[in-house]
């Protein structure tokens, strides 16, 4: 679940990234897992929507987006929600062995 307390406040300047994002001229289908999709069919629209993540001038601001607020749906910024889950599963291993 997305950690709301983790999102950025009502300031403009916050959200202004999402104006110039590539993604606002594609359907959110492209970018959020249909009930029941898997395999191949998952794989090639999650490869559509890195496509067009891989174009866009605020992918990074995207990302950090949704690496902070915990999203935990949907490509955001070019990673799935598995390759952003195993980021945190990694960084939290780094923590516990420190």
């Amino acid at each position: 679940m997305t950690v709301v307390s983790r999102l950025p406040g009502a300031f403009e300047h916050e959200w202004n990234w999402q104006l110039r994002a590539a993604c606002r001229t594609v359907s959110t289908d492209l970018f959020f897992t249909p009930l029941g999709e898997r395999g191949p069919e998952r794989e090639a629209r999650e490869a559509s929507a890195k496509e067009v993540c891989a174009r866009c001038p605020v992918r990074e601001a995207c990302l950090r987006h949704a690496l902070l607020a915990h999203e935990t749906y949907g490509v955001w910024g070019g990673m799935t929600e598995d390759e952003r889950e195993r980021m945190f599963r990694a960084s939290r291993r780094r923590r516990t062995a420190a």
